[in-house]
C-alpha cells in the first residue's frame, strides 16, 4: 500500500476530482460497515481490471475493511486518506485477464 496523500485543502470532505483522481467514486458517506465495501464490490463488478476506484465513507472502519476487501480479491489498494471526518480508499481493480 502507498503512504497516504494529503489531505485537500478548501474544498475538503467532498469527492475526488475526476481531472485529478479516480474516475469511478462509490459514495457511502453515511453508511455503516460493511454497507460501503458491499457498494464498493457491486461498483466493481461492472468495471475493467485497472480501473481505480475511490470508496468516500465516514465510518472509519472503512479504513480497514476496504483494503482487507481488495487485498483478499487480489486488487491493490493506491491510498487511504482522511479529510473533514471523510476516510477516501482508492482501489485499482486487478486486469481481467490475471
Amino acid at each position: 500500500m502507498s503512504a497516504p496523500r494529503e489531505g485537500a485543502p478548501d474544498g475538503a470532505g467532498t469527492a475526488p476530482d475526476p481531472a485529478q483522481g479516480p474516475a469511478e467514486v462509490v459514495d457511502a458517506r453515511g453508511l455503516r460497515c460493511p454497507l460501503p465495501v458491499i457498494r464498493l464490490a457491486a461498483r466493481a463488478k461492472d468495471l475493467a481490471g485497472g480501473t481505480e476506484v475511490s470508496v468516500v465513507s465516514t465510518d472509519p472502519a472503512a479504513q480497514h475493511d476496504v483494503p482487507a476487501w481488495a487485498r483478499m480479491r487480489g486488487h491493490e489498494t493506491v491510498a487511504v486518506t482522511k479529510v473533514s471526518g471523510d476516510w477516501t480508499i482508492t482501489v485499482r481493480l486487478r486486469r481481467s485477464d490475471t
